[in-house]
């Protein structure tokens, strides 16, 4: 019995999506509940699964193709018995004659694009997929352990971050042309769409975060012996800081519709994280009910969605105000832009030890810029530099955090 693959029901905000990558081809069998095709939407990556047991018939939407709400991607023969590959059956007899042949026959397209990115070598990876076919799953698991493999001898020095490795060889005159993503094309729409439709400004402070360190150094050993493995980080006491600030100016967390202005009475903090897409925004809802734990819970969660490529559009719709940490490569300042409607966002930035003069004292502290980048029309200056100075009193002193002062 033919079974008709479709596209998922996309909600309101997702207008169509892009078929991004199949991870069968006609012929193949597929189990229920494996993965078939991939669907690339402006906020998140969609799979689409098996109903039943089967071979895969016929694809209907190649790569690269726009598809809308439950439109037919393919066949799905229930049952039946799958059609052999030549060339994995020539593989299987030849393994040298494959291996010359090089890693077109078994690696897929978006485990190809992985691999480049992460200048890694098909032909050192294992295979888990049908006829040691390297999955997008695989390479993301050996780009994991790149990346955290213990270095061979200590550094005297902080490791500079990795240089990514050049798309072409010097000298080279040769051009590539390659389709923006959905979600690089979305977000420069909207980064164009926030310069050109708000009056936005920013204004820059710094904060001493002597205290906030001194205070994760001594708690973070029983902090995560506490909260079953969860870490305590700095992002929780700026989400913290954050939503004790949006209580006391509700404006920047508010939102125009119109010619109305909206105030929540909740805050949806979004906390940008870095993803194999490029950034995206899952929001924590309702932060200010939320703990220290369960802050650093709930970003650890979107930390590793985002890196399994497992977010949902849930998870990334709404937010009434954004947290990004440019810090984490070594940023030192930046003014970053607003994700409309929000009305504001905040940028943390690298943590450097700098001399201070305190008490007539020139001290050595651990000093972090912040800018907080605000929609003019809705906010004034007094009121942003009111509410970034906010944030930098919680974080120098944490226990006003705790006091409600």
């Amino acid at each position: 019995m033919a079974i008709e693959i479709k596209a998922p029901t996309f909600p309101e905000s997702v207008a169509d999506g892009t078929v991004a990558t199949w991870h069968k081809k006609p012929g193949d069998a597929v189990k229920r509940d494996e993965l078939i095709v991939d669907i690339e939407t402006d906020k998140v990556v969609i799979e689409v699964l098996a109903e039943a047991d089967g071979v895969l018939a016929q694809i209907i939407k190649n790569e690269g193709d726009t598809v809308l709400s439950n439109e037919l991607l393919g066949t799905l023969n229930e049952g039946g018995a799958a059609t052999p590959a030549p060339a994995v059956a020539a593989q299987a007899a030849a393994p040298a004659a494959a291996a010359v042949a090089g890693d077109e026959q078994i690696l897929s397209p978006a485990a190809r694009k992985i691999a480049e990115e992460n200048a890694i070598d098909p032909n050192s990876i294992a295979g888990t997929g049908k006829g040691g076919r390297v999955t997008k799953e695989d390479v993301v698991a050996a780009a994991s352990a790149k990346k955290n493999a213990p270095a061979a001898a200590p550094a005297a020095k902080p490791a500079a971050p990795a240089a990514a490795a050049p798309l072409f060889a010097a000298g080279d005159r040769v051009e590539k042309r390659v389709p923006m993503t959905r979600l690089r094309a979305k977000v420069a729409e909207r980064l164009v769409e926030a310069q050109s439709s708000m009056a936005m400004l920013t204004t820059f402070n710094e904060v001493d975060m002597t205290e906030v360190m001194a205070l994760r150094s001594k708690y973070k050993d029983l902090f995560e012996k506490k909260h079953n493995g969860v870490r305590l980080g700095f992002m929780s006491f700026f989400v913290k800081a954050a939503t004790e600030a949006l209580k006391r100016f509700p404006a920047v967390n508010a939102s125009i519709d119109g010619s109305d202005i909206v105030y929540h009475g909740y805050s949806d903090i979004g906390v940008a994280v870095s993803s194999d897409r490029g950034l995206v925004v899952p929001v924590l809802r309702n932060a200010e009910l939320m703990s220290l734990a369960e802050i650093e819970s709930g970003i650890a969660t979107f930390g590793k969605k985002a890196k399994d490529g497992k977010l949902s559009i849930d998870d990334m719709t709404g937010g009434t105000f954004t947290i990004t940490n440019g810090g984490t490569f070594g940023s030192m300042m930046s003014t970053p832009i607003v994700n409309p409607p929000q009305a504001a966002i905040l940028g943390m930035h690298n943590i450097l030890q700098r001399p201070m003069a305190i008490n007539g004292q020139v001290v050595i502290r651990p000093m972090m810029y912040l800018a907080l980048s605000y929609d003019h029309r809705l906010i004034d200056g007094k009121e942003a530099v009111t509410f970034l100075v906010t944030i930098k009193n919680l974080l120098e002193d944490p226990a006003r955090l705790l006091l409600d002062i």
